[in-house]
Order: C-alpha cells, then sequence, then structure tokens
C-alpha cells in the first residue's frame, strides 16, 4: 500500500467499500437513491427559487427556510455522486485528502441543520410567545449573523476531526466499510489506539445534538404554555399549524439520526449494511422530505409554486 508521508503513514488513497453485503443488487439499489437524490436537488433548488423571487416570502421564516434547504443540497452532494459511481461504476477510490474533506463537509453541515432547526425554533417562539416584537429581534442583520454563527460553530467544534485523523498511522489496510469517509469509520483504520479521536467525536454529537435539542424542546414548552393561554380555539389552531411543518422535520431530522447514532455505537449485533444504509438515510431522507413537508404546509410556497408550474405548462 503506497504511503505518501513517512511520518505519520497515511495511503495515497483509500477504497470506500460502499454497502457491504448488498454488492448483488447496487443496480437496483441505484434506482431509490438516484430518485431520492434528484428529488432532493430539485426540491431544495426550487425552495431557493421560490423564495428568492417571492418578494413576500423574504421574512425571517423563509430566509431561515432558504438556509435549511441550501445546507440540503450541500449534505446530499456531500455524499450521493460518490455512491453512485460506486454503484454504477465501482469507483470505490477516494484521494486522502479528498476522503478528509468530505468528512469534514458532512459533520459540519450535520451540525449546520441541526443549528438551523434550532434557529427555526427560536423564530417561532418570538412569532407566538412575542409577536410585537417580532420585527424588532429578528432583524435582517440579526438573521445574517445568526447564519454566520451557526456556521463558524459546525467549523470549529468539526475541524479538529480531519485534522486528528489525518496525523494518524494507517498501516493495516486502506479499505473503509462504509459509503463515505464518516469520521469513526476512517480512524477505525488507524494501527494506533484512537480512543481520543472516538471520545471527541462522541463530544461533537452530544455538544450539538444534545444542546439543541434541548433548546428547541424549551422553545416549544414556553410556545405550547403560550398557545394553551390563547382565548379561542382557532386562535389555538392557527398558532399550532404554523409550527407542524418544523416540528415534522425536527423528528425526521433528529429521530433518523438517534437511529443511525445507536446501531453505531451499541448496536453491534446489527448487520454492518443496516447501519450503513441508516447512515445514508439520515443524510439524504431530510432533504427529500423538507421540501415536500414546507411545500404541503405552507400555503405561499404552494401558490408560488403552482404558479411556476402553470405558467411552464
Amino acid at each position: 500500500m503506497p504511503y505518501s508521508n513517512e511520518s505519520h503513514f497515511h495511503p495515497a488513497t483509500f477504497i470506500l467499500l460502499g454497502i457491504p453485503d448488498l454488492e448483488n443488487i447496487y443496480s437496483w439499489l441505484s434506482v431509490p437513491f438516484f430518485i431520492m437524490y434528484v428529488m432532493a436537488v430539485l426540491g431544495n433548488g426550487a425552495m431557493l427559487l421560490i423564495i428568492q423571487t417571492e418578494q413576500r416570502l423574504h421574512t425571517p421564516m423563509y430566509y431561515f427556510l432558504a438556509m435549511l434547504a441550501f445546507t440540503d443540497l450541500v449534505l446530499s452532494s456531500c455524499i450521493m455522486p460518490k455512491l453512485l459511481s460506486i454503484f454504477w461504476f465501482s469507483s470505490t477510490v477516494i484521494y486522502f485528502e479528498a476522503c478528509l474533506f468530505q468528512m469534514f463537509m458532512i459533520h459540519t453541515f450535520t451540525s449546520v441543520e441541526s443549528g438551523v432547526l434550532l434557529a427555526m425554533a427560536f423564530d417561532r417562539y418570538v412569532a407566538i410567545c412575542n409577536p410585537l416584537r417580532y420585527a424588532l429581534v429578528l432583524t435582517n442583520p440579526i438573521i445574517l449573523w445568526m447564519g454566520i454563527a451557526n456556521v463558524i460553530r459546525g467549523v470549529i467544534i468539526v475541524i479538529p476531526c480531519p485534522g486528528m485523523a489525518s496525523r494518524l498511522p494507517y498501516c493495516v489496510t486502506n479499505v473503509i466499510h462504509h459509503s463515505y469517509c464518516d469520521h469513526m469509520a476512517v480512524v477505525k483504520l488507524a494501527c494506533v489506539d484512537t480512543t481520543v479521536n472516538s471520545v471527541y467525536g462522541l463530544t461533537v454529537v452530544l455538544l450539538v445534538i444534545v444542546f439543541d435539542v434541548i433548546f428547541i424542546s424549551v422553545s416549544y414548552a414556553m410556545i405550547l404554555r403560550t398557545v394553551y393561554n390563547l382565548p379561542s380555539k382557532a386562535a389555538r389552531s392557527k398558532a399550532i399549524n404554523t409550527c407542524t411543518a418544523h416540528i415534522c422535520i425536527i423528528l425526521l431530522f433528529y429521530t433518523l439520526g438517534l437511529f443511525s447514532f445507536l446501531t453505531h455505537r451499541v448496536g453491534h449485533s446489527v448487520a454492518p449494511y443496516v447501519h450503513i444504509l441508516l447512515a445514508n438515510y439520515y443524510l439524504l431522507v431530510p432533504p427529500v422530505m423538507n421540501p415536500i413537508v414546507y411545500g404541503i404546509k405552507t400555503k405561499e410556497i404552494r401558490e408560488k409554486a403552482f404558479k411556476v408550474f402553470y405558467k411552464k405548462v
């Protein structure tokens, strides 16, 4: 196996195994994955276009939705081109630096997506609990800085992962038993103790997910208290209806993430292909479903989409 650095003994390339034990059905597997990827690109691209071109959607909620759509485009595009090339062309080789970059992008934008969901929960909290201060609290500069801070958070906490992984010696094998360069899937190939890497990776997950989930839960607890005190059933129904799409994508994102995390950490009896499929679904299903959920639940987006489609027809 070739090495490109004598001090760290890292290979020039890695081999992405894909989805173990399912090699015989790659051609069949590629069909749903390709369809989902196309749906993710078209759905989130359309969402960005609609929000950009429709003046009445230039409000905080839709700015956050645009951030979510952009993040979903990046996340799905981080994994799917390489996965489809494995399915269709058996292109399993990935350069060492490209693998670390993919690792950085996947974990950074997973953190960013979680942060966007937190920002959207804050948006709903202000809109329902402090509606008179909504325009004062969520100004365009504040929204911009929230987006920048979210990206900075993701970069700062994730960048040590590829940094530490790049300094490990890989002197046994360069075959990654995964379809993309997941942090722990790469680190497992090192021929030294990787406890520090494992602990740091777990710490990142806990810091991001636990922190965001706690504050999202607190936001919705306060929202529910405010909604419960509204005078009429119609007002309560209207307030809850503005949150249903966000609640759906929160449950989708964190539930898939929880299943993926548990099968990786404690599900040692689970077949490897189940874990890898779940890991791919975790990064691909939310980008597919988010535009659909918001398209169905948001009247303004639905109306604009119908107008665009009607003109083209």
